[in-house]
């Protein structure tokens, strides 16, 4: 391919990048301000304590990833010629991994799940949860620069959702839900012991069940990464 196609190839696919990233910054701000009315509405007094709930979630803390490693990787697009260096081809890989995980657990587990009229807005839901885990992956699949992840780096994408639970768990019991009342506070209500059917049974079902689904799109990532991307 003639090296000033490409040029304007990585120019393109960069720009992509940086509409994605943009996508989920507004996705991200227009939440937290939704947030905030709704927390005002409400007579919540600790805010640094809701804000911090709000950053607690999966949801927002892989969109914020996705947000970074999309402009990372849009400066790589636009300042190297070659492939990406190996620990952002690690990081993306983990990254995507973890937007894929939100959006199946997502749609499989709480679209249906009602949540307090007023509280989610709508649009910034489906980028959040549907737009950017697709872009994503099809960044993965598609955009030049990625290199092989190794199967024996797999063991470095679980580290995060791993650390996530434990201090999902720790915090819960010890935050108070200004909203509804109850002494404990959990992002999602499959982690929730107290609601539970079976209580700690059923969040340790939920938690081996998404580490498996992490593992298995993890390793659908490394093996895409064995497939050539258009442009080389």
């Amino acid at each position: 391919m003639d090296a000033a196609l490409k040029g304007t190839m990585r120019v393109g696919f960069a720009i992509l990048r940086v509409a994605a990233a943009a996508a989920g910054v507004a996705a991200i701000v227009g939440q937290l301000i939704t947030s905030l009315d709704f927390w005002a509405k409400n007579n919540v007094t600790n805010v640094p304590l809701v804000i911090t709930n709000f950053f607690s979630f999966f949801t927002i803390q892989s969109n914020v990833a996705a947000v970074v490693v999309f402009l990372l990787g849009a400066a790589l697009l636009v300042t190297r010629t070659g492939d990406d260096p190996r620990w952002f081809n690690t990081l993306r890989a983990s990254v995507v991994t973890y937007m894929v995980v939100t959006g199946i657990v997502y749609n499989l587990l709480l679209r249906n799940v009602p949540l307090p009229q007023g509280a989610t807005l709508p649009w910034s839901n489906e980028i959040l949860h549907v737009a950017v885990p697709i872009l994503m992956l099809l960044d993965w699949i598609f955009t030049p620069g990625r290199l092989v992840v190794p199967w024996r780096k797999l063991w470095i994408i679980v580290i995060y959702p791993i650390v996530w639970v434990v201090y999902t768990m720790i915090r819960g019991p010890l935050t108070p839900n200004e909203i509804t009342g109850e002494p404990y506070w959990y992002p999602y209500p499959f982690l929730n012991p107290d609601t539970s059917p079976n209580g700690y049974l059923s969040v340790s079902f939920y938690v081996v069940l998404i580490a498996l689904v992490i593992v298995a799109v993890g390793a659908g990532i490394a093996l895409i990464s064995r497939r050539k991307p258009i442009l080389k």
